[in-house]
């Protein structure tokens, strides 16, 4: 893009757009990318690291307010304040506060990915949404959960970012289950149980070859237990990932606390002390005392 060239503020070179979040290439030229960035108010997203060499990617808030979380340390931006990165060693957490509005400089060509990215996500998260809308406001909750009890047990930086993304795709694969099964408003038999179960390795399928690739294990062996009574491979002890015994037990906490049409939900106290009868045999002691710690802080 050589010369000179004036453009309205409703025009961009390409803009992709998801729910929560939008992004639009303004301008591109010796590699440099100049895009707008927004994010609704709530989002989790992560300033990732980069293996492709030198980079530096600078971000001015041009409306809202986001917190930057690098190190356990957060920081609260707003209108007219920055941030930048340059050859980034761990991901660093971004929360927009309100809707935000971010003008984003980097020094590679990166549009062409995050893009790709975007559409990737926006594709899976609609699928879900149209199969079960339960799932799809499940996985929020318990990336949030997730996340919690993972910063509570200092899980390092790098791993927070597969735990969220692993978290909120962990029912992906319930997309390949049928509706009669998916939506039944009775308990299911044997049989639909069964099916049920293949949910984890149909997501886990799903994710393979795409940008969520390093959210496959905990897909997959989000509802295996710590005495190897779980499925679909019947894991033990620390041959589940933590990353997965922290989603398994967030997912359960959420499953116990929201209603179904088959039963009423449980109270936060109620799920809590069920998770602890349970801690040694189905879940992590450790996990869930971290969870109960994150519950009596406020944290979630």
């Amino acid at each position: 893009m050589e010369g000179f060239k004036v453009c309205k503020s409703n025009e961009a070179i390409e803009t992709v757009v998801q729910k929560n979040s939008s992004l639009s290439l303004l301008a591109h030229g010796d590699g440099v990318e100049i895009s707008v960035y927004e994010l609704k108010s709530g989002v989790v997203t992560f300033l990732d690291t980069f293996a492709g060499g030198d980079l530096l990617e600078f971000y001015y808030v041009i409306e809202g307010k986001i917190s930057c979380n690098s190190s356990d340390e957060e920081v609260h931006l707003g209108h007219g304040d920055y941030f930048y990165a340059h050859n980034l060693k761990a991901p660093v957490e971004l929360k927009p506060q309100t809707d935000v509005k971010l003008l984003h400089i980097s020094s590679r060509p990166l549009f062409k990915h995050i893009s790709k990215n975007i559409s990737v996500m926006k594709s899976i998260l609609s699928q879900v949404e149209i199969k079960d809308s339960y799932t799809h406001g499940h996985g929020k909750r318990v990336r949030d959960v997730s996340l919690a009890i993972a910063r509570k047990l200092g899980v390092p930086p790098e791993k927070q970012e597969n735990i969220a993304m692993g978290a909120l795709f962990h029912d992906i694969g319930k997309i390949e289950i049928e509706d009669s099964i998916l939506k039944k408003p009775s308990r299911l038999t044997k049989e639909e149980f069964e099916r049920i179960k293949l949910h984890p390795v149909f997501g886990c399928q799903m994710v393979k070859n795409s940008f969520l690739e390093d959210t496959h294990d905990i897909i997959r062996h989000h509802h295996e237990r710590v005495n190897g009574s779980g499925y679909p491979d019947g894991l033990k002890g620390d041959e589940i990932s933590l990353e997965a015994r922290i989603v398994a037990v967030a997912d359960s906490f959420d499953a116990m606390t929201s209603r179904r049409p088959y039963r009423d939900a449980m109270s936060c106290k109620g799920a809590l002390e069920e998770l602890k009868s349970q801690a040694g045999t189905q879940y992590d002691p450790e996990v869930v005392s971290a969870l109960e710690s994150c519950i009596r802080e406020g944290l979630v």
